[in-house]
């Protein structure tokens, strides 16, 4: 990434490097629940400060030993967590390698700290952050709790809570077949993510006038 863009990246979000997550799991208790699947899209920034979709990390996890299962989530998502075909990696395996790309992903963009951006934010980072704490994994790359969360901001540019319905207002393809696995749920939200933010820089809402950026102060 050239030396412009990566002082673009870092400005338009004070230092902060977007990543975009979505997990599926065996449950909704981040603690006692098994994380099945994950999956991890870095952005990238043009010239003219527009973001868009770069790449995606994704894996398949076996679930951790002790993992509770509940019937009813693995119905809802149709994973079998103990399939052979899944190509499953042990959580740990899944975690380092995530955070590790995170690390270079926002190395790249002039960035000092990865941020959360999910669907439902909440859910999904606290499942990550779950994860990372059994993993015992000291030098994490992402914020321990902000967060952007496109439902909040799809409500409110598009009128849309639903991802479905957020990305078709967006003008972006989605297919219900393929939803509730993380690489594709993950890749729509990114998009939407990127479509909202290009959006708000078109209305002229960023970059800030000069002498508007607010001090170190007013943002901490």
């Amino acid at each position: 990434m050239a030396e412009q863009e990566q002082t673009l990246f870092a400005k338009r979000f004070r230092g902060f490097f977007p990543v975009v997550i979505d997990v599926e799991t065996a449950g909704f208790n981040k603690d006692t629940d098994a994380l099945l699947e994950i999956a991890v899209s870095m952005l990238k920034m043009d010239e003219q400060g527009l973001l868009s979709l770069d790449h995606t990390v994704h894996f398949h996890v076996a679930p951790f030993e002790g993992a509770n299962i509940e019937q009813s989530a693995i119905d809802f998502n149709g994973i079998d967590p103990f399939s052979a075909l899944r190509g499953a990696v042990a959580e740990e395996e899944a975690i380092k390698e995530i955070c590790k790309a995170v690390r270079k992903a926002q190395k790249a963009a002039g960035c000092q700290r990865s941020v959360v951006v999910a669907h439902n934010a909440a859910f999904d980072h606290g499942f990550l952050n779950a994860a990372i704490e059994r993993c015992k994994i000291k030098r994490t790359p992402f914020h321990p709790f902000v967060s952007f969360d496109t439902t909040s901001l799809a409500g409110l540019a598009l009128g849309q809570t639903v991802l479905a319905k957020a990305c078709r207002t967006a003008g972006i393809e989605f297919d219900n077949s393929q939803a509730h696995s993380a690489l594709y749920d993950t890749e729509r939200t990114a998009e939407l993510f990127c479509h909202i933010v290009n959006k708000w820089q078109a209305l002229g809402g960023w970059p800030l006038p000069e002498g508007d950026e607010p001090s170190d102060d007013e943002t901490a």
